[in-house]
């Protein structure tokens, strides 16, 4: 069967039908400045042997350079086993499980990633996953908006030290629903919430949104903010990296009743790095809220043989209901890295997730304790962070970076875009793939660039 399967008669046939003469006919309501056209460069078509060359040649081009970069998307080590497994055909090549009775070894593994998800984050239940951490933070705000019966306002506090892209994509998808975000501040000192700052606020909001650790790296007072929040009858959204959940309190267990929603990337758990995905949204909550809860849920029960089987429920989408009674227009989940998450948390476990943060924690504060003995170089914020934190500098840090990438090193993110009243200043993050050889070439590097 070839690729493209409508012949020039085929074409032809249908454009009579429609009585029209091209194909460019169909879609002359879209204006001449919004059309996409074939970019230069790129051909309108090519053999596999020359498009396998082109690939490879632009995937070299990427290089492998030391990466010292967090930031919301991470470096570790993936067992072999994980992508040799996720590759099989059998995962492949599966795409959406209506058929249930077809779909077994599908919907278990789901089941399966729903359960690790749930118990990872100390909540009732969780979907199948949504696109990325991002529009998690969307849906997750879109749901505290609905479920909170208590609260009729529809305003949404969310902290600077939410990840920038998050708040940019939670603000795009929601901002036209007549829902309000309201940035909050953060303590200069100690690079997180200042709750002292949040006891005045005196307006009626729907929920807050706490991301631990924050994007700085540090670690909020999450008892604090919740007990806060729920007192004013307020959601408490976590934004988390689910690496971290296996040494630190989870968001059920936040304050005395736990956080209400919990989202944020899978990425972290066997997803590697490249060219900028894939990535995968995570998003749980409490039992109470589970008809609000958007995307694919797959449930577990016995046929009248007393079988367990699986299949989907809940199914609140507008694909099996009237489009206006559905909770979201999520269409489908990252199948894919969901599966390789799957088996990258059976294969490691509670405990060798344990060991790459703990090991992740260490080597940061390793590093960062070595570069703050140079001058010009301090520690931005004083509270205690996971395993990135902020480094300012006394010099510019452009010619500095572009030094390091010459030597074949991504020495952090740079924050001047993102939070200008920083100065100069440098996200790092260093993860358990990084050796003491690593950090002494780092080490080295810097030291030499910088007195120069």
């Amino acid at each position: 069967m070839p690729f493209i399967p409508h012949t020039e008669k085929d074409i032809k046939h249908m454009l009579d039908t429609c009585g029209v003469n091209s194909i460019d006919e169909l879609f002359d309501e879209i204006p001449k400045e919004l059309q996409s056209h074939l970019q230069a460069g790129v051909p309108e078509q090519v053999n596999e042997q020359e498009i396998s060359r082109i690939m490879h040649e632009r995937a070299k081009m990427d290089g492998q350079p030391l990466c010292f970069v967090g930031a919301g998307a991470y470096e570790h080590h993936i067992p072999a086993a994980v992508w040799e497994l996720t590759t099989r055909g059998e995962f492949y090549t599966a795409y959406t499980p209506y058929q249930a009775e077809a779909s077994q070894g599908t919907l278990q593994l789901l089941y399966e990633y729903q359960t690790m998800m749930a118990s990872l984050n100390a909540l009732d239940v969780s979907n199948a996953s949504l696109y990325d951490g991002g529009s998690a933070l969307a849906e997750a705000v879109l749901m505290a908006i609905r479920a909170n019966k208590k609260c009729k306002s529809k305003r949404i506090l969310i902290p600077k030290t939410v990840h920038p892209n998050y708040r940019k994509t939670v603000k795009a998808i929601v901002s036209k629903q007549n829902i309000v975000c309201e940035e909050v501040g953060f303590d200069p000192e100690k690079g997180i919430i200042d709750l002292a700052s949040l006891e005045s606020y005196d307006k009626e909001f729907a929920a807050i949104v706490v991301a631990q650790p924050n994007f700085f790296g540090h670690l909020e007072d999450i008892d604090a903010l919740t007990n806060w929040a729920h007192e004013r009858k307020a959601f408490v959204i976590s934004v988390c990296n689910p690496m971290t959940l296996s040494v630190l309190k989870p968001p059920g267990q936040w304050g005395e009743t736990g956080a209400d929603i919990a989202c944020g990337d899978g990425q972290p758990l066997g997803v590697p790095l490249a060219s900028g995905g894939p990535y995968y949204g995570y998003l749980c909550c409490k039992q109470a809220y589970v008809r609000q809860l958007p995307g694919r849920i797959i449930g577990r029960t016995v046929d009248k043989e007393d079988k367990i089987g699986y299949t989907l429920t809940l199914q609140a989408r507008e694909q099996h209901i009237r489009r206006s009674k559905a909770t979201s227009n999520i269409c489908t989940n990252q199948g894919l890295v969901v599966t390789a998450s799957t088996i990258y948390m059976s294969l490691l476990g509670h405990e060798g997730l344990s060991r790459v943060a703990s090991q992740s924690y260490a080597k940061t504060h390793e590093l960062i304790k070595r570069m703050t003995q140079f001058d010009g170089v301090k520690q931005c914020f004083n509270s205690d962070y996971f395993h990135e934190t902020v480094l300012q500098f006394d010099v510019s840090l452009e010619p500095v970076l572009r030094a390091m990438s010459e030597q074949n090193i991504i020495a952090g993110y740079s924050l001047n875009e993102d939070y200008p009243e920083l100065g100069e200043s440098l996200l790092v993050c260093v993860t358990e793939t990084k050796s003491a050889q690593d950090l002494d070439l780092y080490q080295s590097n810097f030291e030499r660039i910088l007195s120069k």
